[in-house]
């Protein structure tokens, strides 16, 4: 990152809590070790590795701090390093929850794996281990990973889904005796889904949970003497020294007297805080919309963003907003620039379908979309901008990902699309992002760190748009 300056060091206690697979309980113990720390008045932020918005979201919950994503496909080490050092608190708690199993990266290697990011942040490994119908196997296991890469340091285990004392004791005393490292944690089989309910796209949301309070009191009770808080912060307080990054140069300020608009809610909230601070940083007004009770957007937008979220649960309410769609089409048909994202896209459909029912859209764009039981597109994504569009220029290449239970239902011709998809599934056969007048719909989310052109794509076609009114 170029800046003035020299980078200097920083004491920043962290950790990073893997796991041997998905579903092994990675955020039940980030969220427990996020609110204790609270209780105890210890300063915490929080970070998830990948790309994932809902675990990024439970984690601001529990710290009451942005969460930020750590990429290191979408955004590079380099950048991943820079983030964490600028965003953690120096003599806190800075935890980074990592995903899927603690070497599973992009390819057989483990590249972009938690394991490589947790090298790269140089910070120590507690992997949870989920014991369900194991005891002694749970050391090898862990005996495993510890030997799999000697560089990636390995502390502690905590383990989850404890059938009971004998359980625990045999698990714990395989674990300590066979691979020489504690067991700093043993969390009881307790339902975690009842704590913790999930749907299609993983985790319910922090906003659509019913009682957070309740939430957060039943988390702390469940580790309260089952998780060695003290041990963990000790093994944070371990990692050398972090290399803070140089102060940025400061660029002109390109949205000054340019107002963005973004829909935020809870059908609609999955926004990197990077990609909202970028807008901000170069002097434009940002304004939260609720889709779900606003009448209509506000007047003197110059730009609309829209992200990604659940438009499916929430269609009825939204479908029967009409005076809000139907601002969305009359300024969309106006030329107001509009930049949507999964969700976002689905909004602007004509209508959505999701179990059997069929309701209105805002009818920007001229196709349907249902929702699937299964994903239609997951994973990295690779775009080429290959037509003219008002955000990118032709031969840009944007990396991001998509997520996505739905699909574009065509009862006609094709829409016109701006991107080739090199990697991913798009919207359509090998396209992505459909353009419409000044509107860019896409199933690729992009981060605005690993994307460093996304705010000046979204400015400039706000500004041009603000310069023919």
């Amino acid at each position: 990152m170029s800046g003035e300056g020299a980078a200097t060091m920083a004491d920043l206690p962290r950790l990073v809590v893997a796991g041997l697979s998905g579903e092994s309980g990675k955020t039940l113990v980030s969220l427990a070790l996020l609110l204790e720390a609270g209780r105890r008045g210890i300063p915490v932020r929080a970070f998830k590795k990948g790309p994932d918005y809902i675990d990024s979201a439970w984690l601001e919950w529990a710290s009451q701090k942005p969460a930020r994503n750590l990429d290191t496909y979408l955004m590079g080490f380099e950048r991943v390093a820079d983030s964490f050092a600028s965003n953690a608190v120096p003599g806190g708690l800075n935890l980074v929850e990592g995903n899927r199993g603690l070497y599973d990266g992009a390819d057989a290697r483990g590249t972009h794996s938690t394991a490589e990011l947790a090298k790269a942040l140089q910070s120590p490994v507690v992997l949870v281990v989920n014991a369900t119908k194991v005891t002694r196997t749970a050391a090898a296991l862990v005996l495993g990973c510890q030997r799999m890469d000697p560089d990636v340091r390995i502390a502690g285990v905590v383990v989850n889904q404890v059938g009971g004392a004998r359980h625990e004791r045999i698990v714990r005393e395989s674990i300590e005796s066979v691979c020489g490292i504690p067991v700093l944690g043993a969390i009881p089989r307790a339902g975690g889904g009842m704590l913790l309910p999930t749907r299609h796209l993983g985790l319910v949301t922090p906003r659509e949970h019913p009682q957070r309070d309740l939430l957060a009191q039943n988390l702390l009770d469940l580790v309260a003497g089952r998780l060695d808080f003290d041990r963990l912060m000790a093994i944070a307080r371990q990692a050398p020294p972090a290399a803070m990054p140089p102060v940025p140069l400061r660029e002109p300020p390109a949205g000054d007297g340019l107002t963005i608009g973004y829909l935020d809610d809870a059908a609609f909230s999955f926004y990197y805080p990077e990609n909202l601070e970028a807008l901000r940083a170069a002097g434009a007004e940002l304004v939260a919309i609720s889709a779900l009770t606003s009448d209509s957007l506000p007047d003197g937008l110059d730009a609309l963003y829209i992200g990604g979220g659940f438009p499916e649960t929430h269609a009825e309410t939204l479908s029967k907003n009409s005076s809000f769609l139907a601002s969305i089409r009359h300024r969309a048909r106006a030329g107001l620039p509009v930049y949507a994202e999964c969700g976002g896209l689905m909004l602007l459909a004509r209508a959505l379908t999701w179990r059997g029912s069929k309701y209105e859209m805002a009818g920007v764009l001229g196709f349907d979309v249902e929702v699937c039981d299964a994903p239609q597109g997951h994973g990295y994504a690779e775009l080429v901008v290959d037509t003219a569009n008002p955000f990118f220029p032709i031969g840009t290449r944007l990396r991001g990902h998509e997520f996505h239970y739905s699909r574009i239902v065509l009862d006609g011709g094709t829409p016109s699309t701006a991107c080739a998809v090199d990697r991913g599934t798009g919207c359509l056969a090998g396209r992505d992002a459909v353009v419409t007048a000044n509107v860019w719909a896409a199933y690729t989310h992009l981060h605005a760190l690993g994307t460093p052109q996304w705010a000046r794509a979204i400015l400039g076609a706000a500004r041009g748009a603000h310069a023919a009114v």
